[in-house]
């Protein structure tokens, strides 16, 4: 298949190489550029556990602190490993949304500060949940998340047909290829979607199909495509 990936580029190009690795070919289409906000590194006195609900979080996190001796509660596989990988020795994963980190928190931790780690537009849901159960959470915005244009040769394929599928991976970046895509033939491709509030987005009658992952992790999602 022809698979069209909508990640920012660094982590579209790991999903590239893994659509190869099945015979798939991809054409990247980085909807969505992260830019690193400049600051003191974030005082983590007091902290018992950082909350990450994206790999950027922990990415962002690393830029500003060389601490990893705090637990990292990530939302699921991909933010855990980034964490792994960043050397931070304990690291629970909700393998899922929000709302499952913050019924996963309590298996994990039964009271203390938490902190948030996230982007300008990261929501305040989990934070709330997480309060109404008796923690104290405060959000350290370290990220910001900025909307690119659709590039040149990806509008030219959906002209062409020369797309079968296409990855989503939030409701932002639904939203905006619907609205950069405006006009151009999408009825060819499958829209492959993370979860059903992003595909909720995708009016089901301009594409082929709208499928939705298992659950609301990357792995899910690629598992929609035998990965």
């Amino acid at each position: 298949m022809r698979i069209l990936v909508t990640r920012p580029r660094e982590d579209g190009e790991a999903i590239a190489a893994l659509l190869a690795g099945r015979g798939h070919q991809a054409l990247l289409a980085p909807l969505l550029e992260t830019r690193w906000l400049d600051g003191p590194a974030p005082d983590l006195s007091g902290v018992a556990a950082i909350l990450a609900t994206s790999a950027n979080g922990v990415r962002a996190l690393v830029r500003r602190t060389e601490r990893r001796d705090i637990a990292v509660f990530a939302v699921g596989p991909q933010t855990a490993q980034e964490a792994k990988d960043a050397g931070f020795a304990r690291v629970e994963n909700a393998e899922g949304d929000a709302k499952a980190l913050a019924e996963a928190v309590p298996r994990w931790l039964a009271s203390g500060l938490l902190l948030h780690v996230c982007g300008e537009d990261g929501a305040g849901n989990l934070a709330e949940d997480l309060t109404a159960r008796g923690y104290a959470v405060r959000r350290e915005v370290l990220y910001a998340v900025e909307a690119l244009p659709l590039a040149g040769e990806v509008a030219e394929a959906l002209r062409d047909g020369a797309l079968d599928g296409a990855l989503f991976f939030s409701p932002r970046s639904a939203r905006i290829f619907l609205e950069q895509a405006a006009g151009l033939p999408l009825k060819p491709v499958t829209a492959f979607c993370i979860s059903p509030a992003t595909a909720a987005l995708l009016p089901p009658d301009v594409f082929a199909a709208i499928r939705i992952a298992a659950a609301p992790n990357q792995e899910a999602l690629l598992a929609l495509l035998g990965l």
